[in-house]
């Protein structure tokens, strides 16, 4: 059996255990303040971040792994005695990450497979737990890519900001849009759609946009199979814990988990942050 390494970013927000089982090598993901650039789950936590966000008087930016980083990685993995790499990354529509790492890849003599997962957070890990699943069962790496790119066209993520003022603050959004949902308290759901993010409902409350997005759940699982779900947040487990709850009196048979989504995401979407992401197969 070939010895296979699998490289992704801390956009997929992997646990250690995981990490360790599949033998992924990840590259962090980094926030510019003022004062300097943090890699992500290295040199803050969570907790940190949204401390040091709260009171930053000008809006982080992010910024994507170094394209020499990349490099050194592959070069240690050829000398380890890797046969090659599947590296997946955050969507190429909100990272240069992939096209780096597809740059990089032809600026060594190992053999790397990019991959843009057209997504970030839970559905990366999936794609690798089932890419694993087939190396384990003697699939070549081409088998594998393919039904990776396959998967990410069946993957979603959609989210519910808390407020826009993150998003009015890094740019997303103007200030008179920022002003009207606020003053009107008008909820909106953005979703991936082929890689990019998208505006899909503006509503009144916090629930009926939940119904929004938990609808398209409801619809994934009429036209296919969706064994799993997470409830994703941006520093608000507890409201991620209580959205749980719901989907379990709902769907009983359905396996839930709370993720934590990335602060490079919390940049943008701001804390208070919650929503849905899962495969439909």
């Amino acid at each position: 059996m070939k010895k296979i390494a699998w490289i992704t970013d801390t956009a997929a927000q992997l646990d250690e255990a995981f990490i360790q089982k599949h033998n992924v090598h990840i590259l962090p993901l980094s926030v510019v303040f003022s004062d300097g650039s943090f890699r992500e789950s290295i040199d803050f936590t969570q907790e940190e971040f949204y401390d040091k966000l709260r009171i930053a008087k000008v809006s982080p930016k992010t910024s994507q792994p170094a394209i020499g980083e990349m490099v050194s990685l592959y070069e240690k993995l050829e000398s380890e005695g890797y046969d090659f790499a599947i590296a997946l990354h955050l969507s190429s529509g909100l990272s240069g990450t992939f096209e780096s790492a597809q740059a990089a890849a032809k600026m060594t003599n190992f053999t790397v497979y990019p991959i843009d997962s057209k997504i970030g957070s839970f559905p990366m890990g999936k794609m690798i737990e089932v890419g694993a699943g087939l190396f384990a069962e003697g699939k070549d790496a081409e088998e594998v890519v393919a039904t990776i790119n396959k998967m990410a066209t069946r993957s979603r993520l959609s989210f519910i900001p808390s407020s826009l003022n993150q998003l009015h603050k890094s740019g997303r959004v103007s200030g008179t849009q920022n002003f009207v949902t606020n003053l009107l308290n008008i909820k909106v759901v953005i979703s991936f759609e082929d890689g990019v993010t998208v505006l899909k409902e503006k509503v009144r409350l916090n629930k009926r946009a939940k119904d929004k997005v938990t609808h398209s759940l409801r619809a994934d699982m009429e036209t296919g199979t969706v064994p799993e779900v997470a409830v994703i947040h941006c520093n608000n487990a507890a409201d991620a814990e209580t959205w749980k709850s719901e989907l379990l009196q709902e769907f009983p048979a359905l396996k839930v988990q709370v993720a934590a989504l990335s602060v490079c995401v919390g940049v943008h979407a701001g804390e208070g942050t919650t929503g849905l992401s899962w495969v439909s197969y």
